[in-house]
C-alpha cells in the first residue's frame, strides 16, 4: 500500500485545479515512510482522497500524475504513453518523414511529471528529472516500441546529469532496449537534415523546441546578414542559410561549432556564405561592428532557480542592450528565454529595458513560445517555459 500525505486545511485548493506539483509546506503528515520517488496518495485535511504521485523530500514533495484512484502499473503507464503518442499524430508531428525529431513526452504537459523522451528517428532518448520515473525506467523503456507502432527500436537512458542529486541514485547512461551501432545520428526536421550526438550533446542532443521558431526565421532571413548567437549544433544557421547572404554561428563550444559546420555541410556542401567562431558570445556581441541585419539569440537558461532570477533578468538586460545597440538599421531581432523561472512578462520587461536604454525605435513582430510536442499544461503555467520576441530595430 502507498503511503498517505494529509494536506493542510487548505492547501487542498490547488490540487482542485489540477495544478500537479504539491509543495512541502502544504503537507500536514505523512502515513508510512516512503523513500524518494515511491508512490503515494494525497488526502485533504478531512481525508478525502486526492491525487496519486512521486514523493520527493525536496521543495516539490508530490509530483501528481493522477487526479482519480489508480493503480501505476504497466497498464496505466502503457495507456498515458499511447495518449502522449495520439496527441503527436493529432497535432502532426509524429509519422511526417520530412521530421523524425519531435517530442513525445513532456513531463507534466503529458501527465507524467519528471519524465522526458524524445524520438531522433528509430531512437528514443529517455530523461527521468525525479526519481520515481528512474526506478520505473526499464518498464518505460520496454513500452516505447510497443505504443510506436514499432517505430522505436532502442531506448537510450540520459539520466545521469538530470536527477536529484541529493536522492542518490548512482545513474549511469546507457541502452535500456536495443542499441545503436554509432554515436548519434542524421535525423530531419522540416526537410533539414541534421547530426545529433544524444551521448554526449546538451539536454538530448538537439533543441527540439525551436522547430516553430526556425521555420519563422527561413521566412525573414532573405538576403540577410545573419548571426546566431548560441549556435550550439547550427539549427537556425541552417534553416537562415536557405536565402540569407551570410550566416555566421558563434558558440563557446568547439565540438558544436564542428557539429554545426557539419549541418550545414549536409545541407549546403562546402558554401562559403557560412562560418563559425568558437568565442564567448558577450566578447563577440561587443567587440563587433553593425555589420548583421538579423541577430538570433537563444543562450542557455540563465536562471535555473528562483534565487537566480534577478541576476539572470540583468543577463538578459545586457545581451539584449548589446545585440540592439550592434544591429544595422532595419535590422530583426530574434530574441529567446528557456528559463522556466522568468516569466513571459519578466522576459519582456527585460528586452523592453534593454531596448530603452539603446534609445533605438523597437517594434515586436511576433511573440513565441514551445511548439505543440511540447505541450504547456493548462493548469501548470509553470510548464511554459521557453519565450520568444521577434523585434523590428529601425
Amino acid at each position: 500500500m502507498p503511503a498517505n500525505i494529509i494536506l493542510k486545511k487548505g492547501k487542498e485548493q490547488s490540487v482542485r485545479r489540477y495544478h500537479p506539483w504539491i509543495f512541502s509546506g502544504a503537507v500536514a503528515s505523512v502515513n508510512g515512510n516512503p523513500s524518494e520517488g515511491d508512490v503515494v496518495d494525497v488526502f485533504a485535511w478531512d481525508k478525502t482522497y486526492l491525487a496519486t504521485g512521486h514523493w520527493a523530500p525536496g521543495s516539490i514533495a508530490v509530483r501528481i500524475f493522477s487526479f482519480t484512484k489508480c493503480n501505476p502499473d504497466h497498464g496505466f503507464f502503457r495507456k498515458r504513453l499511447e495518449e502522449a503518442m495520439a496527441f503527436r499524430i493529432n497535432a502532426g508531428i509524429a509519422g511526417k518523414p520530412e521530421t523524425t525529431v519531435w517530442r513525445l513526452v513532456h513531463g507534466e504537459g503529458d501527465g507524467l511529471p519528471g519524465l522526458i523522451v524524445d524520438i531522433y528517428g528509430s531512437i528514443a532518448v529517455m530523461q527521468a528529472h525525479t526519481a520515481g520515473f528512474w526506478k520505473i525506467r526499464e518498464m518505460i523503456a520496454q513500452l516505447l516500441p510497443e505504443v510506436t507502432g514499432g517505430l522505436v527500436t532502442a531506448v537510450y537512458d540520459k539520466s545521469e546529469g538530470t536527477l536529484p542529486f541529493m536522492a542518490r541514485l548512482n545513474p549511469s547512461n546507457g541502452y535500456l532496449v536495443g542499441e545503436n551501432g554509432e554515436p548519434g545520428a542524421v535525423v530531419t526536421e522540416n526537410g533539414y537534415r541534421f547530426r545529433v550526438d544524444w551521448e554526449k550533446g546538451q539536454k538530448t542532443g538537439f533543441f527540439i523546441d525551436q522547430r516553430d521558431s526556425r521555420s519563422l526565421l527561413s521566412r525573414y532571413s532573405n538576403g540577410r546578414r545573419v548571426l546566431n548567437m548560441f549556435g550550439y549544433t547550427g539549427g537556425f544557421s541552417v534553416y537562415a542559410m536557405k536565402n540569407a547572404e551570410l550566416v555566421h554561428t558563434v558558440d563557446s563550444s568547439a565540438a558544436a561549432t564542428a557539429l554545426a559546420d557539419e549541418n550545414v555541410k549536409l545541407n549546403f556542401g562546402d558554401d562559403p556564405r557560412h562560418h563559425c567562431y568558437t568565442t564567448d558570445a558577450f566578447t563577440y556581441l561587443a567587440g563587433m561592428e553593425r555589420e548583421y541585419d538579423l541577430i538570433i539569440l537563444d543562450p542557455p537558461a540563465f536562471a535555473k532557480h528562483q534565487t537566480a532570477l534577478n541576476q539572470a533578468l540583468q543577463g538578459y538586460r545586457r545581451l539584449n542592450a548589446l545585440a540592439i545597440h550592434k544591429i544595422r538599421p532595419g535590422g530583426l531581432l530574434f530574441t529567446f528565454s528557456c528559463s522556466q523561472v522568468v516569466s513571459r512578462d519578466d522576459f519582456r520587461r527585460s528586452v523592453f529595458v534593454a531596448a530603452a536604454n539603446t534609445g533605438r525605435n523597437v517594434r515586436i513582430l511576433h511573440q513565441t513560445g514551445q511548439p505543440a510536442d511540447h505541450p504547456v499544461n493548462i493548469y501548470h503555467p509553470e510548464s511554459e517555459y521557453l519565450k520568444g520576441l521577434i523585434l523590428y530595430i529601425e
